[in-house]
């Protein structure tokens, strides 16, 4: 199984990035992080639309799209590695992380998703979503090794 990270915005060097990359450089799962922008000045629904087709755009044909978005739902990390899990043994070749701008995701790219997944209720810095779906990208996959990094 790849898996694959769509995001807007380019990461600046910083702890953010630094975050991401610790935790990309564990994963034994082929990884590919894809950062889009747009090039116009738009607002609102415009600017989401924009940013949806840039992502999609940036992912491989029929892979399986999990859209990070607040209102998605909420799970633990044993629930997460298990449907990690789930499609490791479907023989998902391609499992597709997306990530919106600062006004959230397009519907039509929740609409496209396998799982809408929220880390928590509250807003959390775009770049910083990146390093926290890392780790728990290796953390599902330390779970479904057995292995003892998580403890509950």
């Amino acid at each position: 199984m790849r898996i694959w990270l769509a995001a807007v915005g380019k990461a600046k060097p910083g702890a953010a990035r630094d975050l991401f990359e610790e935790y990309k450089a564990r994963i034994t799962w082929p990884f590919q992080l894809r950062e889009v922008e747009t090039k116009k000045r738009l607002d609102g629904e415009e600017l989401k639309r924009a940013e949806a087709e840039l992502l999609l755009a940036a992912l491989p044909p029929g892979a399986t799209i999990v859209a990070l978005d607040e209102r998605g739902r909420m799970m633990g990390s044993e629930d997460f590695a298990a449907r990690m899990g789930q499609w490791r043994d479907a023989a998902v070749g391609d499992l597709a992380f997306v990530i919106g701008g600062a006004d959230g995701l397009d519907a039509s790219i929740r609409q496209k998703a396998a799982l809408v997944l929220a880390f928590s209720p509250m807003t959390w810095p775009h770049m910083m979503v990146r390093g926290m779906l890392a780790e728990q990208v290796y953390r599902a996959q330390q779970i479904l090794a057995g292995h003892p990094y998580h403890r509950v």
